[in-house]
């Protein structure tokens, strides 16, 4: 289990045009992308002021993370096989960047990342900042690869104790890259930082989740003046029980603000109704039903800290429904049979919004959308609603 942490501002500092360092609180908020700008109070109740590329050489959060400016070419030609380019030679553009300091010695790693782009950068002592090129592109529509980011490697971190084959099937990446950068730094005895997360972390959760669902459920035949349209039920709202598992997976930027959520769930609606009708021997129509599934939401979850014990969540999923021997029936007041329509659902949306305690207890309620549960039928329709209370306990 995660620790939680709210967006807050933080001990920090920045370099300024003048050189001057200027301790400071930052505002971190775990950036997914590089910035181009952050917020900073000078005191804690200060009002907040914005720093930007333009003024700040370099800034950084105590213990946490390092960002320096840097003006250097960029290759930012796309990786999606729909853009993709028919040129191996990295497209170059001078551009000025925050890089985000991964390891600092005397080579130097760094990354950049601007949506699905993300590039890697060196430098060694006190020479210029150049990127590592890697560059998918297209020959005769298939993917080739230009790796020259191992040559550069090679030719630039050279030391008795890197061998060739270190570099020979290293992939790029950060976790790769950034082990032989520390292995460099130790081979030639430089002091080094490494800006990368030191303690563990969680980037998965499993809580089970029982609950109250309160259900309704209507069904009609659009086909008029048949005798199936009669058979057409208002069964009205019935509690539940509902019990399901919840895989949470972390995603690790934003304070871990973001979740991907799956949850499959077992729910369980029985109604049965009666109806005068003339159309029916006994003029009394019996409609039951028995459904039974296994729901499997899948959706994105968004936390708003209180502080490091409360928060709220919101969160909205798609849901597959995976009905079992489910059965809606039509039957005369002697319990003789007069139809029978087979479960078949088609997927909904369920929106929740919560509250978690201690990162072990919630409380969340859960709407669900119309969910057709004859999906399989064409002249036969149905309204099938929940609204859930769903108590959750996180076991790790």
């Amino acid at each position: 289990m995660e620790s939680s942490s709210q967006i807050i501002f933080e001990k920090g500092y920045f370099i300024n045009e003048s050189n001057k360092k200027i301790n400071c609180l930052i505002k971190n908020i775990d950036w997914k992308n590089n910035p181009t700008e952050f917020e900073y109070k000078l005191f804690q109740n200060d009002t907040a002021q914005t720093a930007t590329i333009q003024t700040v050489k370099e800034f950084g959060i105590n213990n946490v993370s390092k960002y320096i400016r840097a003006k250097t070419n960029i290759d930012r030609s796309s990786d999606q096989i729909d853009e993709m380019s028919s040129e191996r030679n990295p497209n170059f553009q001078e551009e000025l960047l925050f890089l985000k300091v991964l390891i600092e010695g005397q080579a130097s790693f760094f990354v950049y990342t601007d949506g699905s782009l993300t590039r890697f950068f060196y430098k060694l002592n006190d020479s210029e900042i150049n990127q590592l090129v890697y560059k998918r592109y297209l020959v005769d529509n298939k993917i080739s690869k230009n790796d020259y980011f191992k040559q550069q490697l090679f030719l630039n971190l050279k030391c008795e104790g890197m061998q060739l084959k270190d570099l020979k099937h290293i992939r790029y990446n950060r976790k790769e890259l950034g082990r032989i950068f520390i292995k460099y730094n130790k081979c030639i005895s430089s002091d080094y930082i490494n800006y990368e997360p030191i303690q563990k972390k969680d980037f998965f959760n499993l809580s089970i989740r029982p609950g109250l669902n309160y259900s309704s459920l209507e069904i009609n035949n659009s086909m008029p003046d048949s005798r199936d349209s009669e058979l057409g039920s208002n069964f009205g709202s019935n509690f539940g029980v509902r019990f399901g598992m919840e895989a949470e997976f972390i995603l690790p930027f934003n304070k871990n603000k973001w979740r991907i959520i799956v949850e499959p769930t077992y729910q369980y609606y029985k109604s049965e109704q009666s109806k005068e009708t003339s159309n029916v021997s006994g003029g009394i129509l019996v409609s039951k039903v028995d459904y039974k599934s296994i729901e499997l939401p899948i959706g994105i979850r968004h936390y708003f800290h209180f502080n490091d014990k409360s928060k709220l969540f919101t969160n909205i999923s798609y849901v597959l429904d995976f009905a079992s021997s489910s059965t809606i029936e039509f039957c005369r007041q002697d319990n003789s049979m007069l139809n029978s329509l087979e479960v078949k659902s088609r997927p909904n949306v369920a929106m929740g919004f919560g509250y978690k305690f201690e990162d072990k207890y919630s409380l969340e309620m859960r709407y669900s959308t119309s969910r057709n549960i004859l999906g399989d039928y064409l002249l036969w329709g149905s309204d099938y609603r929940t609204i859930s209370i769903i108590i959750g306990y996180t076991l790790f």
